[in-house]
């Protein structure tokens, strides 16, 4: 019954499909208010059918609901941006013109790509875990991150941008994706943590080791003082900076800073404020032994980077990007090895810390037996 559940949450984000077409040919989706009841109304009418379909034995997690409607609407992503880019057509028209407009921007069609193939194979994969009673807590928390920071630049983006004055009523479907992350992270951090079996000796021994007998932790701090520098000197740009090398940057180097329709530089911004920060713990982390809010903390702001790197990357580059603030030809090449470095070295950092945590570790145990009562 529990793999029945699965299938069922996986079956049910498919009917996006026929659902979408549906409501595109139907006439009367040329109303912003009727477009709006339309969207609370499938959602609603899809939890009543989850509902009914797992009623014999209905998983524990209440979050399999959430993730099994957040698949659907992550189907619905897909289809705008596949949409968008011409490759298919007649399903989302009427969403676009009369619910999000702004989702035919460059970056929404990427944060819809984002939606549409990430974070639906995470909620796959936490829907699987849910029905065989596995732990899911690290893939939960990549999500948390990831999701978070999408809709922070998508709804500041929308509201301070050239589309504050076209938000529809449909704009508030996005309140549920703001709430149900904030309840999920909660219950997602308290889920237990898979302890590493090791004896307090071979943690002493790793925490002992000076920086210069940890080779990767040092690669990781010079990757640490780039990235905070790099995000430093993007956000001075996104406040206007007067200074002649941040003018000549923006207009040579990354003129989508300048974008009027501005979720570049929200997406700096919320950059600037939110990662510095953690590239400052990150970095006391790596030099200070038994910090053991490390690894979660790693794997959340790995999820937040690898999305706003794809959705900005990708929109600076994007056709529907006008041709004036799309990254210069000439430029490409050395802007993509930048981006990629950031992105790139964020999983790769909370990779090291989630599988070799010795350094992060305190309070293990001194015996078999202290080991056996932990695990237990």
């Amino acid at each position: 019954m529990p793999v029945a559940a699965g299938a069922a949450g996986f079956l049910l984000s498919l009917t996006a499909i026929p659902i979408s077409y549906l409501l595109n040919k139907y006439s009367a989706m040329d109303s912003p208010m009727v477009v709006f009841a339309a969207g609370a109304g499938v959602l609603l009418g899809l939890l009543l059918v989850l509902y009914l379909l797992v009623i014999g034995r209905p998983p524990t997690d209440p979050l399999f609901y959430a993730f099994t409607v957040f698949s659907f609407t992550s189907v619905i992503d897909l289809i705008i941006s596949l949409e968008q880019d011409g490759y298919i057509n007649g399903f989302m028209g009427f969403y676009l013109k009369e619910g999000e407009p702004y989702l035919r921007t460059a970056y929404g069609i990427l944060i819809c790509y984002w939606d549409g193939t990430v974070h639906y194979a995470l909620y796959l994969m936490m829907i699987a875990a849910i029905t065989l009673r596995w732990s899911y807590r690290s893939v939960g928390l990549y999500w948390l991150g990831s999701i978070i920071m999408s809709l922070v630049t998508l709804l500041l983006g929308t509201i301070v941008g050239k589309f504050g004055t076209e938000i529809r009523p449909a704009f508030l479907l996005n309140i549920p994706y703001v709430l149900i992350p904030i309840w999920a992270g909660k219950k997602i951090y308290r889920m237990p943590r898979a302890l590493p079996q090791v004896m307090a000796e071979q943690v002493a021994a790793e925490q002992r080791k000076w920086l210069y007998r940890r080779p990767l932790d040092v690669c990781f701090i010079v990757y640490l003082l780039f990235a905070a520098a790099y995000t430093l000197f993007r956000g001075f740009i996104a406040l206007e900076c007067s200074f002649d090398i941040c003018d000549s940057y923006a207009y040579d180097q990354e003129p989508y800073l300048l974008d009027p329709v501005m979720y570049a530089k929200i997406q700096v911004l919320v950059n600037m404020f939110y990662l510095v920060p953690f590239f400052g713990l990150a970095l006391y982390g790596l030099i200070e032994p038994g910090c053991e809010w490390m690894p979660d903390l790693t794997v959340v702001f790995a999820g937040a980077i690898a999305q706003a790197q794809f959705s900005y990357v990708g929109a600076s580059l994007h056709p529907r990007t006008s041709f004036t603030y799309r990254v210069p030809q000439e430029i490409v090449p050395s802007f993509l090895y930048t981006n990629i470095f950031f992105a790139v070295g964020a999983q790769l950092l909370a990779f090291r810390c989630v599988t070799c945590s010795n350094f992060f570790l305190k309070g293990m145990p001194r015996t078999n037996e202290e080991m056996e009562k932990k695990v237990n």
